[in-house]
Parts: C-alpha cells; sequence; structure tokens
C-alpha cells in the first residue's frame, strides 16, 4: 500500500484518468472527491463487497439452475 500526505484541494492521480482530489477535513473525517472516465466504476469498499457478495450468490443459484436444467 502507498501511504501519501495530502492538504485539502491537493489531488493525486492514477493511471493517467483518475484524479482524487481531498476536498473538505472536519476532525477525522476526510471529504473526497473522484475524477474518473465513466467506464471506471467507483465505490465505496462497503458496497463494492456487497455486490461480489451478491454476484457469487447469483453465479451460484444460476450454476444450479442451469445444471439442474440440462439433466
Amino acid at each position: 500500500m502507498l501511504a501519501l500526505s495530502r492538504k485539502k484541494n491537493e489531488a493525486i492521480v492514477i493511471n493517467n484518468n483518475v484524479e482524487i482530489t481531498v476536498l473538505e477535513i472536519k476532525g477525522d473525517q476526510v471529504k473526497l472527491g473522484i475524477s474518473a472516465p465513466k467506464e471506471v466504476p467507483v465505490y465505496r469498499k462497503e458496497v463494492y463487497v456487497q455486490i461480489q457478495e451478491a454476484n457469487k450468490e447469483a453465479m451460484n443459484v444460476v450454476s444450479t439452475e442451469a445444471l439442474n436444467k440440462l439433466f
């Protein structure tokens, strides 16, 4: 993991097309702005984990049903 220090209004750039800017700092909370192309999905980690879990469950359900139909 790369750890960087940034101040308000400072940014980092990832892969030439994603920019993350520190918008606001209040106590222990930091507000970030993310500029990325539309085809680059950006999620909060807890939402991303939920999506991954739902996808795994859906694959298991679909795979089981599809196999049962074949046999």
